[in-house]
């Protein structure tokens, strides 16, 4: 019998393109993604991936059992969601607290599984900028909250009665008004050496954004030069600046696949630009409602184009 784990980590990759990358959403170092999905291959017998210098491609087995890999999740998923029905999950009320990017482009799908599954609990959602998610959970205003930190940065520690479960880790990518020639023609698929941002008009968060501040130093090590400072930390307005030519930026791969505005984009090399999201909840307490949701955040997390 195939390791749902491992079946889904297959389809991460189907998704995502490249094991790189699926690993980055899933959560996991290249090498534990790879050893799944070797350990995998060898459940199946035979091949279900081609490596190549872009990614990875599914293998003609590989497809077939990614199609039957995501029926068997969403068993699976249907099924935890009947298990909590039966368990009694019929009432009560969940309050939730996210950040932009995450509310608006995970949150709503797995709101819409929650209130399909369970419609008699009562939801409520808080918008918290990170880090402030993580003191509304420690101080009981919410039940469970979306948060993100930033790489590099200086280690923050958390309050020891919340515990932040990582759900999605994803690179910084740059951004650019279409056709600029900085991405001109990359589509994403081919790295641009820091050391190119040199001289750059740079789109800066900093200095009021804490979370970016090593990013912004790692940034400015390399030379690129604030030209706009964007004192609220809005990716939207980010985006639009960039698009309409005022400079260049440097955002996660999430905010660059799925913003309005049209830009250019392409990956960074040494790809060690990160942001990483969490699910943050209380250490000590058992509430069938937070963790049905967890579950289906997971779920939402995992099947992201982040």
């Amino acid at each position: 019998m195939y390791d749902p784990t491992r079946l889904a980590a297959l389809v991460a990759v189907s998704e995502a393109g490249s094991i790189t990358r699926a690993a980055q959403r899933l959560g996991y170092t290249v090498p534990a993604l790879s050893q799944q999905l070797a350990k995998l291959e060898r459940e199946a017998g035979t091949a279900l991936l081609v490596r190549h210098h872009r990614g990875a491609r599914l293998t003609g087995a590989g497809e077939v059992l990614v199609e039957t890999a995501r029926r068997v999740l969403d068993e699976l998923e249907r099924a935890r969601h009947e298990l909590a029905r039966l368990a009694g999950l019929s009432g009560g009320r969940l309050r939730l607290g996210t950040f932009t990017t995450a509310g608006m482009h995970l949150l709503p799908p797995a709101l819409t599984a929650s209130r399909r599954a369970h419609p008699d609990v009562e939801l409520s959602v808080t918008d918290y900028e990170p880090p402030l998610g993580v003191a509304a959970v420690a101080a009981g205003d919410v039940d469970l909250a979306l948060t993100h930190t930033y790489a590099p940065a200086e280690p923050v520690a958390a309050p020891s009665s919340v515990v932040l479960e990582p759900v999605l880790v994803e690179e910084l990518v740059l951004v650019t008004a279409p056709g600029q020639a900085l991405t001109a023609g990359a589509g994403g698929s081919s790295r641009l050496p820091l050391s190119e941002l040199a001289g750059q008009p740079l789109i800066s968060m900093a200095p009021t954004h804490p979370p970016r501040q090593g990013v912004e130093s790692a940034l400015a090590r390399a030379g690129a030069t604030p030209s706009v400072l964007v004192d609220a930390p809005s990716y939207a307005l980010v985006c639009a600046l960039v698009s309409a030519g005022l400079g260049v930026a440097v955002v996660p791969e999430m905010v660059a696949r799925m913003s309005a505005a049209p830009l250019g984009w392409r990956l960074l090399e040494p790809g060690d630009l990160r942001r990483t999201i969490s699910l943050v909840h209380r250490a000590d307490e058992s509430n069938p409602a937070v963790d049905s949701f967890r579950a289906l955040l997971r779920g939402a997390f995992g099947r992201s184009g982040s």
